[in-house]
């Protein structure tokens, strides 16, 4: 179970980093940024 908890956390983790990285705007780089913060702690077993 735990492995297909990271293994969704990473899926998710992959685009939000694609759509970092592709977008313009500075303030949703920094929405991104904050949503990928708790994603690798997710991914990581970090509470």
């Amino acid at each position: 179970m735990t492995i297909i908890y990271r293994a969704i956390a990473l899926f998710i983790l992959v685009f939000v980093f694609r759509c970092m990285f592709r977008e313009k705007d500075f303030w949703k780089q920094v929405t991104a940024t904050m949503v990928v913060i708790p994603l690798i702690l997710r991914i990581l077993l970090i509470k």
